[in-house]
């Protein structure tokens, strides 16, 4: 369960953790809640909560998922092909077992862990099949883009 991918050298700008980027989070997350999260921007989402690495409040980010193969979710930790890593996958390095998705109404408690090697690649290539522009977030960036799947604990 190694979460190990460094930062890039080039890339979008990061998106700000400001006042606006909380804002539309938060409403993402209350729109999930309320209407679910099929379909949204043409993926299905997910609200993460993770705890954080430093502060060790909860975090909640709304993300995409795809079904993993055995079961489980599959989330990219993509940040719209920027240099650096999302800070929830900061989260999840830190808290690997400290980790909810709600999901249709639903809460799971689930275990985070990083896919490398030949698991990564074909997950990452169910990912860009699904929504191909994932596949324009890589191409924007140096950084390989972390594939996490979560699984019930």
């Amino acid at each position: 369960m190694t979460f190990d991918t460094p930062r890039g050298t080039r890339g979008r700008r990061p998106q700000s953790a400001g006042p606006l980027q909380r804002f539309g989070n938060g409403r993402i997350v209350a729109r999930i809640r309320k209407k679910g999260g099929r379909g949204f921007m043409g993926m299905n989402t997910l609200v993460l909560t993770t705890v954080g690495a430093r502060t060790g409040k909860e975090r909640q980010t709304p993300l995409a998922w795809f079904p993993a193969d055995g079961g489980g979710w599959l989330v990219v930790a993509a940040a719209a092909g920027a240099a650096t890593n999302p800070a929830w996958y900061h989260n999840l390095a830190a808290h690997p077992d400290r980790v909810t998705i709600e999901l249709d109404g639903t809460h799971h408690d689930v275990v985070a862990e990083q896919l490398h090697g030949d698991e990564r690649a074909t997950a990452w290539a169910q990912v860009v099949a699904a929504v191909p522009r994932f596949g324009g977030y890589e191409k924007t960036t140096d950084r390989v883009m972390p594939v996490i799947r979560l699984r019930e604990r």
